[in-house]
């Protein structure tokens, strides 16, 4: 790796630590330092897809010190924000699902454009103030009994450092490896799949090493792990690095720009344009569709399958609703091993896809995810009503993948239709497309089971129509992805306006980190390579672990 640019040029002496400018990476820097330390965040605030394992002890509290009771169906939401005399509800505290992907994505839309100029060490930083210091409001609001307390920490100001935590490093990322945008952005996103993975089941051993007979230690195992969580986000954030303006990897030749059916741009937009490019909306739409699609099938993956196949999971020939109460508690074990063996896949296929972008294009790619997604959807029907269940989890395990794929291939996206200097900032605002699809997907998925159930239908043939339902939603996906085109010249900044936004962004042509520890000036060592990623492998496989001694239940 080289600098193709060699200005001297020194961070000004007044400079913050904070400052952009302390942190352009110095000669010899190995930038795959920084996928690690993007990782070490997203890992963090990941656990926000884990959050239900606190959902049912929440729920009895007070049951369980003895204090108090359920809350009754006359006590509305409102009351239930501010009393302290009987329990929340799962319903009510499943809200904070939502706000979390509802703030994650309205934050990195409105400070998408500041994060390009603070730099990614500062908005890391800021990011687990909010979600490290959320969790230790909410275990305040535990501790007192205040839901609202709870929905401010971890949903509204947890929300927002989700969004700050998640668009950190994708602008860095894609700069560090424009050769690799794909999978630099798979690595870093594989990990905000797989937090749940890690936090889930460490946030369980903590509540039991906390729990008393009066106390189930949720409480507790909010200060541990936000003491935990804040320790590796901001080791994270320290570690971010941004490469010298101008830089490319040592023997890499950009695409040719003539080239214009490659989709890839080596000209930039500026953020504040973006809201009035079409291409804008039609990948804002390719992955509200594809996000939508998928979350509602995550969401309801568990009940899905018991309610599909009944007492067929453990050998019974009984429906769901002939079954007692032991056989209920089996089925919902395997169950519970079919939702990690999808967390699974969600997280592979993070990295799987967008890697396998960088060889098809992102165009092709989303087009794979529609069309062969469209037929995964309408097959599950089918294979429910045959009984198959081996088709039917495998289609849906293939479905997840290209969920999470979807989520790390359009940072890489944005990069090739809208350029490099502020996909960050861009690839904020189109978060917004996610804060949507969190509404969406969930509402249509809900409703029509309820609606179906109302009208009678039985419980294995509740999900027929909704999957239709979804394969329409992927078609509008497909359409918008088909009608993607490059960007015309007249969107792209000039010369002038480039350099000037360069100077606001705080770029230099060299690195200029004063006193920043080893590899200033040479080359970093291996050993610290190797650390950086064994401080975040040890948790992942860990994680992978623990979900496949679930998955194992599943195959018993």
């Amino acid at each position: 790796m080289s600098s193709v640019l060699t200005d001297p040029s020194v961070a000004p002496s007044g400079a913050s630590w904070l400052s952009k400018e302390r942190t352009i990476a110095a000669p010899g820097f190995n930038r795959w330092l920084v996928p690690p330390s993007a990782l070490a965040i997203h890992l963090c605030i990941g656990m926000a897809y884990g959050f239900s394992v606190f959902w049912l002890p929440l729920s009895k509290l007070m049951q369980t010190a003895g204090t108090g009771a359920a809350c009754g169906k006359d006590v509305s939401f409102f009351d239930q924000l501010f009393t302290t005399q009987c329990d929340w509800t799962v319903t009510t505290l499943g809200l904070m699902y939502t706000l979390f992907f509802v703030f994650l994505g309205c934050s990195a839309a409105i400070w998408g454009g500041w994060l390009e100029r603070a730099g990614p060490r500062k908005a890391g930083l800021v990011s687990a103030l909010c979600w490290c210091g959320g969790m230790m409001i909410s275990a305040l609001g535990i501790h007192t009994h205040q839901l609202w307390m709870m929905i401010l920490g971890s949903g509204v100001i947890g929300g927002i450092g989700l969004g700050l935590g998640y668009i950190s490093p994708v602008s860095t990322l894609i700069k560090w490896f424009p050769d690799r945008r794909g999978m630099a952005t798979g690595m870093a996103i594989m990990g905000f799949g797989g937090g749940a993975m890690i936090g889930s089941p460490l946030a369980v051993e903590l509540m039991k090493h906390f729990a008393t007979p009066t106390d189930p230690g949720v409480m507790q195992t909010f200060v541990v792990m936000a003491l935990i969580y804040f320790a590796f986000m901001v080791a994270g954030a320290l570690g971010y690095r941004v490469p010298p303006s101008g830089w490319k990897p040592e023997g890499w030749t950009p695409p040719v720009a003539a080239a214009a059916n490659t989709m890839v741009t080596q000209r930039h937009v500026h953020v504040k344009k973006v809201w009035g490019i079409p291409q804008f909306w039609l990948v804002w739409i390719v992955l509200c569709m594809n996000v939508s699609a998928g979350i509602g099938v995550i969401g309801m993956a568990s009940p899905m399958l018991q309610e599909i196949f009944g007492g067929s999971l453990i050998g019974v020939d009984a429906k769901f609703g002939q079954l007692d109460k032991t056989q209920l508690a089996a089925i919902a074990g395997i169950a519970a091993g079919f939702a990690a063996l999808l967390s699974l896949f969600n997280i592979g296929g993070r990295f799987f896809w967008a890697t396998l972008s960088d060889k098809l294009g992102r165009k092709m790619t989303y087009t794979i995810f529609f069309v062969l997604g469209g037929l995964l959807y309408a097959s599950l029907p089918s294979s429910a009503g045959a009984g198959n269940k081996l088709a039917f989890v495998g289609a849906v395990c293939v479905i997840l993948s290209m969920y999470g794929g979807g989520f790390a291939t359009v940072p890489a996206y944005l990069g090739d239709l809208f350029g490099t200097q502020m996909v960050g900032a861009i690839h904020g605002r189109l978060l917004t497309a996610w804060a949507t699809a969190g509404i969406l997907g969930p509402i249509v998925v809900n409703f029509m089971r309820d609606y179906q159930l109302g009208l009678g239908i039985p419980r294995e043939q509740v999900y027929n129509q909704t999957m239709y339902i979804l394969v329409g939603l992927l078609v509008i996906g497909l359409i918008a992805n088909l009608l993607v085109r490059p960007v015309a010249d007249k969107h792209f900044m000039t010369d002038a306006e480039l350099a000037v936004e360069k100077q606001l962004a705080s770029e230099r042509a060299a690195a200029n980190e004063v006193g920043s520890g080893p590899g200033v000036g040479k080359a970093t060592p291996t050993f610290l390579v190797a650390l950086a990623w064994l401080a975040v492998g040890i948790p992942l496989a860990w994680g992978i672990y623990r979900t496949a001694l679930t998955v194992a239940k599943l195959f018993a």
